[in-house]
C-alpha cells in the first residue's frame, strides 16, 4: 500500500490512552509507561459497537528459539507484516448477537452459543466455521474486507514488539490475565484460578492497545494446520496450502489453559477440528486496510 494511503486512513482515526507495564520472572512490575493507540470505531446497530485498532506494519521474529518453547513453534523465522486493523477486544456475546441476528451467508448462527452469559464477556462455544460466518456477515453490512487473524498476524500483534515470553514480559500473573493461575510458569506466586471468562478489557492491554491477547478464550486464527514451520511464508499471509485443512490453530490460551499455553508463540490444536465449539473458543476479527468487498 502506498505511504499517502496509509497515511491518510491514520489521520481519520480516533485515539484511546492507557498504561502499558512490564514485569520480572517475579511477576513484580518494574516499569510501567504511559500508551497510546489508534482506532475506528465499527456501529453494528442498536448501540452495539467494534473498536478496531491500528497496527503498523513490521518485521519479527515469529515463533520459539530452540531454547524455548514447543516443536510446533519451531524454527523461528522472521515475517514481515503489512499493516491491518484488529479488534481491541475478543468478540463479545453483544456483539455476536447484533451479527448474528442479519441473514445468513452460508450457515446459521446460534444467537446464544456461549456457557458462560454476559454481553461483555467474550463469546465462546463457536466454531471456525461459525467465525468465519460472522466475518462474512459483518463484511457484506459494512463493505470492508473482515476477516480471521493469520498466525503470523496474530502473534505479531501479540508481542507487540516484544520478544519475551508474554507481551508484558517473562512470566504471567492473574493480574496480568485470566488463565490456570493456580500454576506457574516462572517465578511468580500462585494466583486466582478463576474458572471462567471475564469481561473483555478486565486486564491492562499490549503496546499496539489490544486487550486480552493472553487467556480467557482461545482464539481461531484463519491457517490450515501444519506441524511446525518449515517453509512457513514470510509475508504475514494465512498458511494455507499443504496444511490439514480440518484443522486450524488456536492462538492466546484461555481462562482454563496452562500459562505454558498462553504465551505469545504459543500455537494449539490437539486434533480438534474446525467444525468443533467449546467453552474456552472464540475469536478476534481482523479488517484489512485499503480493501473493499
Amino acid at each position: 500500500m502506498e505511504r499517502l494511503e496509509i497515511e491518510k486512513i491514520f489521520q481519520s482515526l480516533s485515539k484511546f490512552k492507557f498504561d502499558l507495564i512490564t514485569v520480572n520472572t517475579q511477576g513484580e512490575e518494574i516499569q510501567r509507561k504511559h500508551q497510546q493507540a489508534s482506532y475506528f470505531t465499527e456501529n453494528l446497530g442498536n448501540e452495539v459497537t467494534l473498536d478496531l485498532v491500528y497496527i503498523p506494519g513490521s518485521s519479527f521474529m515469529m515463533g520459539s528459539s530452540e531454547q524455548e518453547g514447543l516443536e510446533e513453534e519451531k524454527p523461528q523465522h522472521e515475517v514481515t507484516v503489512q499493516p491491518f486493523f484488529m479488534g481491541k477486544y475478543q468478540v463479545t456475546q453483544i456483539q455476536w448477537r447484533a451479527i448474528a441476528s442479519l441473514p445468513k451467508v452460508n450457515r446459521d448462527l446460534q444467537q446464544n452459543p456461549s456457557r458462560f452469559k454476559g454481553d461483555d464477556l467474550p463469546v465462546e462455544q463457536v466454531s471456525w466455521y461459525d467465525g468465519l460466518e460472522f466475518c462474512q456477515r459483518l463484511s457484506r453490512e459494512t463493505g470492508k474486507e473482515y476477516r480471521l487473524p493469520s498466525e503470523a498476524e496474530w502473534e505479531y500483534a501479540c508481542r507487540a514488539g516484544t520478544s519475551t515470553p508474554f507481551h508484558f514480559g517473562k512470566t504471567i500473573t492473574a493480574k496480568l490475565a485470566n488463565y490456570r493461575a493456580s500454576e506457574t510458569y516462572a517465578n511468580e506466586p500462585v494466583g486466582k484460578y478463576r474458572r471462567q471468562t471475564t469481561p473483555v478489557g478486565s486486564f491492562l492491554p499490549n503496546a499496539f492497545g489490544l486487550y486480552d491477547m493472553h487467556g480467557n478464550v482461545w482464539e481461531w486464527c484463519a491457517d490450515a494446520w501444519h506441524d511446525n514451520y518449515k517453509n512457513a511464508p514470510t509475508d504475514g499471509s494465512a498458511w494455507i496450502a499443504d496444511g490439514d485443512n480440518n484443522r486450524s490453530p488456536r492462538r492466546g490460551g484461555a481462562w482454563n489453559a496452562s500459562p505454558i499455553y498462553c504465551r505469545s508463540a504459543s500455537r494449539y490444536n490437539h486434533f480438534e477440528t474446525r467444525d468443533l465449539s467449546y467453552f474456552n473458543f472464540g475469536f478476534r476479527l481482523v479488517c484489512s486496510i485499503g480493501k473493499t468487498r
